[in-house]
């Protein structure tokens, strides 16, 4: 007789997963969830979609009139809007997918409780989501900037997709610990919601590095360097600002005002946010047992 622990070749017991590495197996399902949650957002929605340009459309509006032309940050930095749509667009992405990773797993509590798959795919399906979001900004942002003379190299659209990747890798990464403690405590949505509402204001978005570092004393320099969405933002600078012919006439032989040494500061963000995706699936795994329970 077969032992009662022995499994036929090619099955899985149920309730074990390898985390992440799992996705792609079960990614028909991801397709679902990603079809289900845009749905669900948009349901008895007018625009539907058409949020994503409106939404960001008017932050940008705002936050131009407020910043550039009242506070006259545009004077110091040549092409201000394409500097500012350029960092608003990481920051939105970072939050979309923060936010929504947190909640992904309460949110699918009925799907939690009722059958097993990996959990993890809920957290990816809201990054997902969140790129097909962010489409619409990077059209509305490459037509900006080509209109003010954009031509970049190859070294601009590697910094644009490291600008993704490293901001996808710590936004999931946190997204997948929250997301654990918000099953546990609730609390965990209105912590993150105040993270959230701080990122636009702590990266280099609305002022340029240099204003930073007039101001932050040398101790908490490297801190601030190596936060992760700092390094992105100035990357998707380097990918749009810097390429525009403004800046290119302004500082024709530098990156502006950028961080020195950027490669240095954004490659050691990367190891960061790797490792913080490491801790984020150690937690989640550590407590997933309990989602069905707790929910």
């Amino acid at each position: 007789m077969r032992a009662p622990d022995s499994v036929e070749p090619g099955l899985i017991i149920p309730g074990r997963s390898n985390g992440l590495l799992d996705v792609p197996r079960w990614r028909f399902l991801l397709s679902l969830l990603v079809k289900k949650e845009l749905r669900v957002r948009y349901r008895g929605s007018a625009l539907g979609l058409l949020w994503s340009y409106v939404k960001p459309g008017v932050q940008l509006i705002v936050y131009y009139i407020a910043m550039g032309k009242f506070l006259g940050l545009e004077r110091g930095i040549p092409n201000f809007v394409i500097y500012l749509f350029s960092g608003m667009v990481i920051v939105n992405f970072f939050g979309e997918v923060f936010g929504n990773t947190t909640k992904s797993i309460v949110v699918n509590a009925d799907l939690v409780k009722k059958i097993y798959l990996p959990r993890e795919l809920f957290p990816v399906a809201s990054v997902w989501v969140a790129f097909i979001h962010l489409v619409p900004q990077l059209v509305v942002l490459i037509i900006a900037a080509l209109i003010s003379g954009w031509r970049p190299g190859l070294v601009n659209i590697a910094a644009i997709l490291g600008a993704l990747i490293l901001t996808v890798l710590f936004a999931l990464g946190l997204g997948l610990m929250f997301g654990a403690f918000n099953v546990l405590f609730r609390d965990a949505e209105n912590f993150v919601e105040l993270i959230l509402m701080m990122a636009a204001w702590v990266s280099p978005v609305l002022y340029t590095w240099s204003h930073v570092a007039s101001v932050l004393p040398d101790s908490l320099d490297w801190v601030y360097k190596l936060y992760p969405i700092t390094q992105a933002v100035e990357l998707n600078h380097v990918g749009f600002w810097i390429p525009t012919s403004a800046v290119q006439e302004r500082y024709p032989d530098s990156t502006g005002p950028l961080i020195d040494a950027l490669p240095m500061w954004a490659g050691a963000a990367f190891v960061i946010s790797v490792l913080w995706l490491v801790v984020g699936q150690a937690v989640f795994r550590r407590l997933e047992s309990r989602f069905a329970q707790e929910l």
